[in-house]
């Protein structure tokens, strides 16, 4: 489909919401389709990359991520004077200065640094799982499972098998248990036991973690944690990394998250499972030259991350009072929550969550008035009843007060009858 048209209808909607675009507001560059499986509507979508249909101009609040974030100077400057050489041959000293530390912080033999946190678990999944058609435990809510294009089973022929996620991100420990298969012929065979750590912003309990090994080791299992946000986890539960991963056998952890990196993952284990992650990464083309360049970004970002950690989930707290503060109806959230980097937003009384996403990436003569600047506010609409807001290390206290007053006057706005919602 053209994107003039889909510009075009979008100009239509929002003259039909009756809030006007600002004149000189250029739609060209938006491309924004229907995704009917989560229910949105034309006007966004439920995809990283398109969300929200916004402009870019003013001054940008951009919390759907912590992916967003872009290298400061002292980070470019690292990247610039980094020592490289050849990664395939093993040769590149900034990595091998990465691994040999994550190895160390993470409580592991050896480590492997690699492209993506997508590309990290695929390939922990396959060194778990060496067989056609072996099976994995893991929650149904997880990363692996439904942001990852079921790659553990287009990729690897590994077939998963799920488990309710609760809230918080654990799972109940019997079910896992019920769900590992006996020995028999008909049969997958049960090799793996994957956790996400943190989920929806929420650190793992160590009991949890505990119960998991537990099962793990009576039925000679594997246990895998996607750890994208490990650090953040450790910081908010005030404890050392490896703490959190003497209870896995890997993990994976991502450095363009709550790092500030541009790029990168370190997968972590034992020797052994190392050297078959090695072999992996080849095949899935993720065995880069002179990453060095990106190697040193990750290592600053490891620097640090206590103390731009702990700003983030100070900031994170600070929105959601805000929210709190504002008291509309529209919106809520539970403060007890917000436990690291991640505000879960609860949309209430009928509106879609893209609604109100589109309405805080729009700005108005009146708003701009009231702000003293143009604020762009982008957000994940992460359900068809929450909006997602992920505070990083580009985002400082002055933007989270930016931010709640945004949203006040978003809010104000539905309330008078002049924004605009699209209802369920």
């Amino acid at each position: 489909m053209p994107r003039f048209f889909i510009a075009n209808q979008l100009k239509r909607l929002f003259r039909l919401h009756g809030t006007p675009l600002r004149p000189q507001a250029d739609l060209s560059h938006i491309y924004a389709p229907s995704c009917s499986a989560h229910n949105l509507p034309l006007s966004g979508v439920c995809c990283y990359h398109n969300v929200p249909a916004a402009l870019n101009s003013g001054h940008v609040i951009d919390l759907r991520s912590d992916t967003v974030t872009k290298p400061d100077a002292e980070m470019r400057k690292a990247m610039a004077e980094a020592e490289v050489g050849d990664d395939v041959y093993g040769e590149d000293p900034t990595v091998n200065k990465l691994q040999e530390r994550c190895a160390s912080l993470l409580g592991k033999e050896a480590a492997l640094f690699v492209p993506s946190g997508t590309m990290a678990n695929l390939i922990s999944v396959m060194s778990h799982c060496p067989g056609r058609g072996e099976e994995v435990i893991l929650g149904d809510q997880s990363h692996i499972f439904i942001w990852e294009q079921g790659g553990i089973s287009q990729l690897a022929g590994v077939h998963p098998r799920t488990v309710k996620n609760k809230d918080d991100g654990t799972f109940d420990i019997e079910e896992a248990e019920s769900k590992i298969r006996s020995d028999d012929v008909h049969l997958t065979v049960t090799r793996l036991i994957c956790v996400e750590n943190t989920f929806g912003g929420k650190p793992l309990p160590l009991q949890f973690l505990t119960d998991v090994r537990k099962v793990a080791d009576k039925h000679n299992l594997s246990v895998h944690m996607d750890g994208a946000r490990l650090m953040n986890a450790a910081v908010a539960m005030d404890t050392a990394p490896q703490n959190i991963c003497q209870y896995a056998d890997s993990i994976s952890m991502c450095f363009s998250k709550g790092l500030g990196a541009p790029v990168g993952s370190i997968i972590a284990g034992s020797k052994a499972f190392i050297d078959r992650s090695l072999r992996h990464r080849k095949v899935l083309g993720g065995g880069m030259r002179q990453a060095g360049i990106l190697a040193a970004a990750a290592l600053l970002g490891l620097d640090r991350a206590t103390e731009k950690i702990k700003m983030d989930h100070d900031n994170a707290k600070r929105l959601a009072q805000g929210i709190l503060d504002i008291k509309n109806d529209h919106l809520s959230v539970c403060l007890e929550d917000v436990l690291s980097n991640m505000v879960m937003i609860k949309v209430n009384k009928g509106i879609n969550p893209m609604s109100i996403c589109q309405a805080m990436a729009r700005v108005t003569e009146e708003e701009e008035t009231k702000l003293g600047c143009i604020v762009n506010l982008k957000m994940f609409p992460g359900s068809k009843t929450t909006i997602r807001a992920v505070v990083h290390q580009n985002i400082s206290k002055s933007d989270i007060g930016l931010a709640i007053k945004k949203i006040q006057i978003v809010l104000d706005s539905f309330d008078d009858g002049k924004g605009y919602s699209v209802e369920e």
